[in-house]
């Protein structure tokens, strides 16, 4: 006899995850939508609401792994990368449209994409059950793993060795913030958050209100694209992922996945750029080469997406990866469901309201969802949605609909000083991040540096 609860757990973690899927495969139409800007602020938007743990994983699974499939359509047809992840992909994708072929590289990375999501899910899970009996001793010695998880990361940002020494003045602005709040009886945690989130925004915001930087701005001719015919070359709905590529690019797709299935510490970017690289030194022929490069970093960007958030999220519920601390943060940290103790590293988040077996089936369920969803409506719709995008959607819409609902969680969180402390981070974040190349996962490990491994550093030389 089935369980009514466990039935309705599921109904209601398909229907947001449903909801997620359709909602990020919208969004990653949209070219250079950020992960961090979009992912976060809504799956934050879902903890608050008192979504059921699992629909809230669901939700952001699936958005994740939708978004990571339809960006590709951006990348692809038009020329301009989808959002951050998609960048590496920029070069071989931009080859192949001078080629004439830009419907063939796209097929290549959404099917690359759906492959690796399925993969990576159960690896994923299973890594995390690995590293879990350590569990306990990296929870008590969390400051000090978070202080090196943020200088490993910042090493291995584009800003380098910049990056680690900005670390010391991002963690001093942030406690000086803090202990200007406290004055005042208000404690923040959320707005942090959405300040560095949306970073790179406010400062394009600042900017075009200079002079001088609205000079910088400005273009002298209307950008314009070209897209080549659609050409199917399947019957149906759904085609098949693996014989819309050979079986060198699966084989290449499967291998590059398991690889970023198993580590979660390292850029998201990096391991795209990185895999991609050693598969090209493995294939010969020129466009065989493009088209199997193309395959298999967009399999990456699904399998470290998913990898980054689901390891620490099950080994350990704290977010000791970049989309952990950055895109994910709210599966770790939402105040006042999911907390991370400051003082103990104690957690109170999905770590532990959903067991292994739970992450396995909700998380293979979030996949299915994006795949239903994106995969054949990218492989049929794609360029008649990139038309669509182009010429009907303003950018400028999304950008309101986005600052309008991370200043309503602001105000919610702590009033008027929520939406200074929000403008604040967002400014120099921002500008460290355009200037430096500190970007927004080393300022989000520099957060949580300062609530955790501050205090513990002045508790050892106090």
């Amino acid at each position: 006899m089935s369980d009514p609860v466990l039935l309705e757990q599921i109904m209601v973690a398909a229907g947001i995850g449903l909801l997620g899927a359709v909602v990020f495969a919208a969004i990653g139409l949209v070219s250079g939508t950020d992960e961090t800007t979009t992912l976060a602020p809504l799956t934050l938007l879902v903890v608050l609401l008192g979504v059921p743990p699992a629909g809230v994983f669901t939700f952001f699974l699936a958005g994740a792994v939708a978004k990571h499939m339809t960006h590709a359509v951006p990348t692809a047809l038009l020329g301009i990368p989808g959002d951050t992840l998609a960048t590496p992909l920029l070069q071989d994708a931009n080859m192949l449209r001078k080629l004439g072929v830009p419907h063939i590289a796209l097929r290549k990375m959404v099917s690359g994409a759906i492959v690796a999501a399925f993969v990576a899910v159960p690896l994923a899970v299973l890594f995390a059950v690995l590293l879990a009996p350590f569990g306990a001793a990296i929870t008590k010695s969390a400051p000090w793993i978070f202080l090196a998880a943020a200088l490993l990361i910042a090493y291995f940002s584009a800003g380098r060795w910049a990056a680690v020494a900005l670390l010391v003045p991002f963690v001093m602005v942030i406690i000086a913030l803090q202990s200007l709040t406290a004055k005042y009886g208000v404690k923040l945690s959320i707005s942090y958050f959405l300040g560095i989130a949306i970073g790179p925004l406010i400062a394009d915001l600042f900017t075009v209100l200079s002079p001088q930087g609205r000079g910088k701005m400005l273009r002298d001719k209307v950008r314009t694209f070209s897209l080549a015919p659609d050409v199917k070359g399947w019957s149906g709905y759904f085609p098949n992922p693996l014989k819309v590529m050979d079986r060198v690019q699966t084989r290449w797709t499967l291998a590059t996945a398991a690889v970023s299935s198993a580590t979660f510490v390292f850029s998201p970017v990096a391991m795209t750029v990185v895999l991609g690289e050693l598969v090209g030194s493995r294939v010969k022929h020129a466009y065989h080469r493009l088209t199997t490069v193309l395959s298999a970093r967009n399999g990456v960007t699904e399998a470290t997406y998913i990898a980054e958030a689901l390891i620490p999220l099950i080994a350990f519920g704290l977010p000791l990866s970049p989309v952990a601390a950055g895109p994910a943060a709210p599966l770790f940290n939402a105040p006042p469901r999911f907390t991370v103790d400051a003082a103990t590293g104690q957690t109170h988040n999905l770590h532990n309201l959903l067991n292994h077996w739970e992450f396995l089936g909700y998380g293979m369920l979030a996949v299915l969802l994006a795949a239903v969803v994106s995969y054949p409506f990218a492989m049929n719709f794609a360029r008649r949605a990139a038309l669509f995008v182009s010429r009907k959607v303003s950018h400028e819409a999304i950008i309101a609909t986005f600052v309008g609902l991370i200043i309503v969680i602001s105000v919610w969180e702590g009033q008027f000083l929520g939406l200074l402390v929000i403008l604040t981070m967002g400014l120099i974040g921002g500008l460290l991040s355009r200037l430096f190349g500190f970007n927004t996962g080393v300022q989000f490990m520099g957060y949580y540096t300062a609530v955790l491994s501050v205090p513990a550093i002045v508790k050892l030389f106090g």
